[in-house]
């Protein structure tokens, strides 16, 4: 069966994932060592499709807080 590399969007590298020719994947969050970018992709039949997000910025972090999760804006 055919693996192939999974490339970051952002910078052309490769990442730490492969996928197969029967590999689906919906909403991953596609994490880049080299330039510690995270992207959202889909992934059906070798094609990756990255997901724009419309509001990005607004996404909240988690911080802990003495055992509790915190959420700060970004």
């Amino acid at each position: 069966m055919k693996l192939k590399w999974i490339r970051c969007p952002i910078c052309g590298s490769k990442t730490r994932d492969r996928i197969r020719a029967d590999t689906i994947m919906k909403n991953y969050p596609l994490y880049c060592p080299k330039c510690k970018q995270e992207t959202l992709i889909n992934v059906k039949e070798l094609q990756v499709t990255v997901i724009k997000e419309p509001n990005a910025h607004q996404i909240k972090k988690r911080r802990m807080v003495g055992g509790i999760a915190m959420h700060e804006k970004t």
